[in-house]
């Protein structure tokens, strides 16, 4: 009971000096937000309003409807009519536009003939939005070829019928939104660990620490503790935005997801201890947070598949625990996945945590002596 009564006490005065610390109390409060409403906002494959300029050549009725076609799209923009060719490179160049829509003169008569072709010339420099805004001017064109085939008495050979399961609007926003929860709990969690004993040693009290009557098993657990508790409020919060702000759709069981979260902030935890046990200085500390995150979060799925990474690679993600934590988040949100289902992300979770934590508690305490 003592021993309890110890530990408390220690755990109450992490949170005070983490909370009395205004620096500390800014970073744990202030940017989680922001980035949360940041990325939210940001982070996102969609395309609304892409400038583009047309040049065409033919001015017939044919060349006219697709120029409306086009228009009435609400993933581009009209920025210019073009007169001549010349002014395609300066527009592409200055980045005034992402697309110039080029209507050869003879397209009212190809189009009769079935051989009708529309140049699209794009900015290539970013190849991910030029994809995207082919996919838009595909999509277009394919939707005028069947408008004219059905004026004709004809039909398409065959039609595309899209279903979506889970996302049913390709909304990037919704992909990126549960994601977020993972990254920026990480980052917190991570961060508030891994600066503990750092700022403990800095400011000279963490001999004092040494001499009390807590063991080196105590003295982890206390410094472990205000980490996981402020990663599961900030997770909360970031959960209440995605569903009330952000408007993401939360399907599945919150059991499910909580548990998740939960073996995923063991493991956060003990890399932060990790770091903490090898830092001197908050600096070492605060450096050792970025080597850990960032890599964490190329090699997660966050943004791009782990399918299309190397072998190599994809080899190294698999002791990544954000990865498994993603598909869990995900999976509850869009997917309404059972627990059942999430059990091959959530024991390969569970192993990386212990490991961590028996990890963090032997460097601890090799640091300790």
């Amino acid at each position: 009971m003592e021993s309890l009564r110890r530990l408390l006490a220690l755990v109450v005065k992490e949170f005070l000096a983490l909370l009395k610390d205004p620096k500390s109390r800014t970073v744990v409060v202030i940017p989680p937000l922001f980035q949360t409403l940041v990325f939210g906002y940001a982070a996102t494959f969609d395309l609304n309003n892409v400038p583009y300029a047309v040049y065409d050549e033919d001015g017939g009725a044919a060349a006219a409807n697709l120029r409306a076609n086009i228009e009435g799209s609400p993933n581009f923009q009209l920025v210019r009519s073009l007169d001549s060719d010349h002014d395609i490179p300066d527009l592409i160049n200055s980045r005034k536009v992402a697309l110039v829509v080029r209507i050869p003169p003879t397209f009212t008569r190809d189009i009769n003939d079935n051989k009708a072709v529309v140049q699209a010339i794009v900015d290539g420099r970013n190849s991910n939005t030029a994809s995207i805004v082919l996919n838009y001017l595909t999509e277009i064109i394919t939707s005028f070829n069947n408008e004219r085939m059905e004026q004709r008495g004809q039909s398409p050979p065959s039609r595309l019928a899209p279903r979506a399961w889970f996302n049913e609007n390709y909304l990037s926003q919704w992909f990126f939104v549960p994601g977020i929860v993972a990254v920026v709990t990480m980052v917190v969690t991570v961060l508030v660990t891994a600066l503990s004993v750092a700022r403990e040693r800095e400011q000279g009290t963490f001999d004092q620490l040494l001499v009390t009557p807590l063991r080196p098993l105590d003295i982890l657990i206390g410094k472990a503790a205000p980490g996981f508790l402020i990663g599961m409020a900030e997770a909360s919060v970031i959960v209440l935005l995605a569903v009330y702000w952000f408007k993401t759709p939360l399907r599945g069981d919150l059991l499910a997801l909580y548990i998740g979260l939960v073996l995923f902030l063991f493991s956060a935890v003990g890399i932060g201890l990790m770091i903490s046990s090898f830092s001197v200085t908050l600096q070492q500390g605060l450096l050792g947070m970025f080597i850990f995150a960032v890599p964490a979060v190329i090699l997660s799925g966050f943004a791009t598949p782990i399918a299309n990474m190397s072998p190599a690679v994809q080899y190294l993600t698999l002791i990544n625990p954000l990865r498994y934590i993603l598909i869990i988040i995900r999976g509850v949100f869009l997917e309404a996945a059972p627990l059942r289902l999430l059990w091959p992300q959530l024991w390969p979770l569970a192993v990386i945590g212990l490991v961590s934590m028996v990890m963090a508690a032997w460097m601890f305490r090799r640091r300790i002596y």
